[in-house]
């Protein structure tokens, strides 16, 4: 894995991490030194990224993320063209979420900000170890996606609706 993915998916780790990641977790999960580590982390840090460094590990403060929440439909066999579509344009899918007529809001964290990741979700869903939250709505979901600035969420609002993912507006 090259440096910049690396670090990518690092800032993804850590920011849906409840709490302070040590370092050795995070040269263990990368398959990387520890001195890599360090200097990931102040890559990210120069990147705009607020990291503290505390004593139990590092604490992510804020990311330097534009977000927007796109209504979104399509079947199964489309959800990985769609995952797809939103990492390659550049963005980071945080979660789904659907509106649910008895239960309300139900919301899973997701972090996808990579085709491996998506692979991974994908074999979940694939094996039974999961479904996707959009079966109990008939396609229709949410996503909360992440980028680093609103252009890029424009330009994945754009692939999206040329692709007819996005839900019309009723």
């Amino acid at each position: 894995m090259k440096a910049d993915q690396r670090r990518k998916e690092i800032a993804s780790y850590m920011m849906s991490a409840q709490n302070a990641v040590p370092g050795g977790k995070l040269s263990e999960k990368f398959g990387v030194s520890r001195q890599i580590i360090v200097q990931d982390i102040s890559a990210l840090k120069e990147a705009g990224y607020e990291i503290l460094s505390t004593h139990s590990g590092y604490v992510m403060q804020t990311t330097p993320h534009c977000e927007r929440v796109f209504k979104l439909f399509h079947t199964k066999d489309q959800t990985e063209d769609e995952l797809n579509t939103i990492i390659d344009f550049g963005g980071i899918v945080a979660d789904v979420f659907v509106w649910h007529k008895v239960y309300g809001k139900m919301t899973a964290p997701l972090n996808i900000s990579s085709r491996l990741h998506i692979a991974q979700f994908l074999e979940g869903v694939r094996t039974g170890k999961s479904s996707e939250l959009m079966n109990i709505t008939g396609g229709y979901h949410y996503h909360t996606v992440k980028a680093d600035s609103e252009e890029v969420l424009n330009r994945i609002e754009s692939a999206l609706q040329e692709k007819g993912f996005i839900a019309p507006e009723i």
